[in-house]
């Protein structure tokens, strides 16, 4: 009989807030009963997606996964929190780096970080065509991508 392995535990970020917090449910989990990878990276764009639009003062589109990794799987319960920010903004582009705990189990002492993952989105006009960003402003900085 194997024992089952204790999952190396952290803390939430500290001085930063959630840019999405959410809990899965069971219409979300796999074959083998944890929660669907597809479901994870879907959040983690939603995520990136809020502070790209905030950048972009209006529509943003994913044009690229830099990197996603999942680090230990999601369960029905857990309560996932993103934490999302601004890592590069370019003349069209904004790259954001999203990283994804769980507090398992509606526990507030497990938590483990789960996922991390770099998206780019680009700022579109309403014909979906790139447009450049608009230049900063403190209603266009996300307060989530602001290190406290």
């Amino acid at each position: 009989m194997t024992m089952p392995q204790r999952e190396p535990m952290t803390e939430l970020p500290a001085g930063r807030e959630p840019t999405l917090r959410v809990m899965p449910s069971p219409a979300d989990v796999n074959y083998t009963g944890d929660i669907f990878g597809g479901w994870i990276m879907s959040q983690v764009d939603i995520a990136g997606g809020i502070l790209a639009i905030r950048r972009a003062g209006g529509r943003a589109a994913t044009v690229a996964v830099n990197s996603f990794a999942f680090k230990q799987p999601v369960f029905v319960g857990d309560i996932v929190s993103l934490y999302a920010q601004i890592v590069r903004v370019g003349h069209t582009s904004v790259t954001v780096e999203v990283e994804v705990y769980a507090q398992r189990y509606f526990s507030e002492n497990v938590i483990v970080k789960v996922t991390e993952a770099t998206l780019t989105y680009v700022a579109v006009d309403d014909e979906r065509r790139p447009r450049p960003l608009p230049p900063l402003s403190s209603e266009s900085m996300p307060r989530a991508s602001v290190p406290a």
